[in-house]
């Protein structure tokens, strides 16, 4: 696909706490080779597992990650009809969330909003993407294949995991798709958004 159609758009890559978080930096990479715009939203868990500094070198920006930043006023936002969140969901062409782990998935189909990147969901307009990735067990879980089509129906485009040897010792589906399967869906949602 032509970085024509990618050029002068925002994608907003959401990390969460699964162990593929590590690919996220190469994924970065393969976004911006496309000439996108890249943002990223991590969750606090996401930091055990992926150095945020290694994600503002990559992106060369700082990441999102907290709903009230330290020294939060809430007359800025009177003063400057300004909110992070919703700024961020606003500029978004695309959202991203890879590697999509079973909580947020759980959170994004109950409509919990309670941190930057659930509540930025929540506020957006755009294609929303998610990729999971976890142990074979918790995909297979009746709980979450309810949530996955509870999110279909909804609009939510997701990228099934693949099969094969998981970070947890185990085998079967919950791997991260191939990081060019992702960036494949995203470049196809930007080249859609700007058909319309």
């Amino acid at each position: 696909m032509s970085n024509t159609t990618s050029q002068h758009k925002t994608v907003v890559l959401g990390i969460t706490s699964g162990i593929a978080a590590y690919k996220m930096l190469d994924f970065i990479t393969l976004l911006k080779k496309e000439e996108v715009d890249v943002e990223v939203v991590m969750t606090a868990s996401s930091e055990k597992m992926i150095d945020p500094n290694e994600v503002v070198k990559a992106t060369g920006k700082e990441i999102h990650r907290d709903l009230f930043e330290e020294g939060f006023d809430y007359k800025n936002i009177l003063r400057n009809h300004k909110v992070d969140h919703i700024d961020l969901a606003d500029r978004a062409d695309v959202i991203v969330i890879a590697p999509a782990t079973a909580n947020v998935i759980a959170k994004l189909a109950h409509g919990i909003a309670d941190d930057f990147l659930t509540t930025m969901v929540l506020a957006a307009n755009s294609p929303i993407i998610l990729s999971p990735s976890m142990n074979v067990h918790m995909w297979n879980n009746p709980v979450t294949q309810e949530n996955i089509a509870i999110l279909k129906q909804r609009g939510y485009i997701i990228i099934p995991p693949e099969k094969g040897p998981l970070a947890c010792g185990y085998e079967g589906k919950g791997r991260l798709p191939h990081l060019e399967t992702i960036r494949d869906e995203v470049l196809r949602q930007l080249a859609y958004s700007k058909s319309l």
